[in-house]
């Protein structure tokens, strides 16, 4: 099983909410067709998990940063992708604070635009209580980890 290492930001407005991501997934082989997560993904060829974090955060939100901090969290498991293949992921989570940003979708990828159907800034109360299926399920511990 081949290993896919990615970064995932934890991007915090100043009110202290999440942004995360629906995404949706139709036809393919994935248990979960709708989800919530955060933004990131799989590091390109030669690339460290902090660019990664940068790239993937001016991709999916049109967000400029010079650099991140060091991961608060780092977890593996088996991810299966949306065409069967089963992969062994390597996610890291940067922290990423920001004032009151103006999110852009033009950078986007061609598949990032076909899944990701809408974004929502998450009170830490509500991803206590919601119904969802938020990706990293364990968010709220890792959003534990965040406050100072």
């Amino acid at each position: 099983m081949r290993e896919r290492p990615s970064s995932r930001l934890i991007v915090l407005d100043g009110q202290n909410r999440v942004l995360l991501f629906k995404f949706v997934f139709k036809n393919s082989a994935l248990a979960v067709e709708e989800f919530w997560a955060t933004p990131g993904g799989a590091l390109d060829a030669g690339e460290t998990f902090e660019d990664a974090a940068k790239r993937e955060l001016f991709e999916e939100t049109g967000i400029k940063i010079d650099g991140v901090e060091q991961y608060i969290a780092e977890r593996q498991f088996v991810l299966p992708l949306p065409d069967g293949e089963k992969v062994q992921a390597v996610e890291r989570f940067f922290v990423v604070r920001l004032g009151s940003p103006v999110l852009s979708y033009e950078n986007r990828t061609f598949e990032e635009r076909q899944v990701m159907t809408n974004h929502r800034w998450w009170r830490f109360e509500d991803l206590k209580t919601t119904t969802e299926t938020i990706f990293p399920g364990d968010i709220v511990d890792i959003l534990e980890t965040t406050k100072t």
